[in-house]
């Protein structure tokens, strides 16, 4: 028998090799060796799988791992990745080196530049993570100083209304806590008695509140402007300044998770607006008040009452010596109690006293007497009410209400009330300027002397060299005045 190939080691055909036998017909059209791979007996049965030579051959291949005849995991970036290597730019310095270079810039080349941009690359590439720690904290910084919060007027325009994040934080009860406070202001916003004011009377109101407006924005607090037009309350009587009563009590019930309420005349200025309630008063009252009135007594009043059927907290010159005990803050200039400036605090106590404070049988029997008004009847009560001591704390005057040199001025300047500007007092009273003194003059230098003892490092700077320019102008015209 002939055949195509070599001949067949077994007789009549086939390979001893079973892989080498195909049951397909060879292309020269003669029949392959008649039993297939197939067709081998393994153990008495016949198999029944057809495995060619090119299957068994790519099989062999994948095992021995020959990388010529491979056709798995073969995708684009398999076949392309040299190629694609090849196309990307080439940075590495030696070869083809005049080729590379021509046209391009190296951070590390020769020049001084190239040296010192690619040191700083260097060095910020290593700091990266504490660059971007400061970046975070200084993003922080700039939400929580600028944020803004939109809102809608009810034209439909869109407004954006200043409410910056530290001023929620100082509102906040758990934090600043400027929510607990109220700054009540006088203002005189009907026009007065005869509903009639001057120019001077105007601006008076206008940078008293202002100055109220930018203090209670910054630390959180809430701000009650209060109209004290003359009105009548009652059919047979004008109650101007009694008024002050009233208005706390109403305040109280418009703010009722409001504790202290401070209550500010409308000639009164706030000379050092960085400085809190909190740290100027509240959080230590205890050494910023003082409950025996012996330690500063104008009025000369006897303290303790020695009545043996009082109990010993009313007999005591400081009650029950409680810091949390005091309801009522008041200073005290020359003539005894001045309510320009005080704080009253909410309670059950506070109740009854604006409830007996507010008496108008009180009233119609003193009012010719008591000059001062609702000041001579807190003093009244204070003398002839006990329980009234007990409650009630002083503090210096200068603390929260300084005068100017002109008020009290009879014994000449007195440390424990007049404004010094080396101690940076808080709060200025033009009290009774409207006798014989010029309030809007008074206002306008305290109100200058405010800004510049309050300017930023920048203002300094700016001032200090408008005023050196100023002082080379004037040399040359006292020169030429001589001459």
């Amino acid at each position: 028998m002939s055949l195509s190939r070599s001949p067949s080691p077994n007789a009549g055909g086939g390979w001893s090799s079973p892989g080498l036998t195909s049951p397909y017909e060879t292309l020269s059209g003669r029949a392959s060796p008649r039993k297939g791979y197939g067709e081998v007996q393994v153990n008495g049965s016949v198999g029944t799988s057809n495995v060619t030579w090119a299957t068994a051959k790519a099989r062999s291949d994948e095992v021995n791992g020959y990388p010529s005849f491979s056709t798995r995991n073969n995708g684009f970036f398999s076949r392309h990745a040299r190629q694609i290597s090849r196309s990307l730019p080439s940075f590495v310095r030696g070869a083809e080196k005049e080729k590379l270079g021509r046209g391009r810039w190296y951070p590390d080349s020769g020049s001084k530049t190239g040296r010192i941009l690619g040191f700083l690359g260097r060095t910020i590439w290593r700091l990266r993570l504490r660059l971007l720690i400061t970046l975070l904290c200084v993003l922080a910084v700039i939400v929580f100083y600028v944020t803004r919060k939109l809102i809608l007027c009810p034209c439909g325009v869109k407004l954006k209304k200043p409410s910056a994040m530290h001023r929620a934080y100082r509102r906040a009860s758990l934090f600043g806590g400027g929510s607990n406070f109220v700054i009540i202001l006088a203002a005189n916003q009907g026009g007065g008695v005869m509903e009639w004011k001057g120019p001077r009377e105007w601006a008076i109101e206008r940078d008293s509140v202002k100055n109220k407006k930018k203090y209670a924005k910054k630390w959180g607090y809430n701000l009650e402007i209060v109209d004290m037009s003359t009105k009548k309350r009652y059919a047979h009587e004008w109650r101007e300044s009694w008024e002050k009563v009233d208005t706390i009590r109403k305040c109280m019930r418009k703010y009722p998770e409001a504790q202290w309420f401070w209550w500010l005349d409308l000639n009164t200025f706030i000379m050092e607006p960085s400085y809190s309630l909190q740290k100027q008063v509240f959080n230590d009252l205890s050494s910023n008040t003082y409950r025996d009135i012996n330690l500063y007594n104008p009025l000369h009043i006897a303290h303790p009452l020695n009545n043996s059927q009082l109990d010993p907290e009313s007999r005591s010159p400081v009650g029950d010596g409680k810091s949390s005990s005091i309801d009522l803050i008041i200073p005290q200039d020359c003539a005894g109690f001045n309510l320009g400036s005080f704080f009253i605090h909410r309670s059950t106590w506070t109740d009854r006293l604006l409830d007996v404070w507010w008496d108008p049988v009180g009233y119609e029997q003193k009012h010719m007497e008591w000059e001062h008004k609702e000041q001579d009847a807190l003093e009244h009560l204070y003398i002839n009410q006990p329980w009234i001591r007990s409650h009630t704390a002083f503090i210096p005057q200068r603390k929260i209400n300084s005068f100017p040199p002109g008020a009290c001025g009879e014994n000449g300047e007195d440390s424990r009330i007049h404004y010094k500007e080396t101690d940076r007092d808080f709060v200025v009273n033009m009290a009774g300027c409207e006798w014989g003194r010029d309030c809007w003059g008074e206002m306008y230098n305290f109100r200058e002397l405010s800004n510049k003892l309050n300017r930023t490092p920048w203002e300094k700077f700016k001032d200090g060299i408008s005023d050196g320019i100023k002082a080379m102008r004037a040399k040359p015209e006292k020169q030429e005045g001589k001459s």
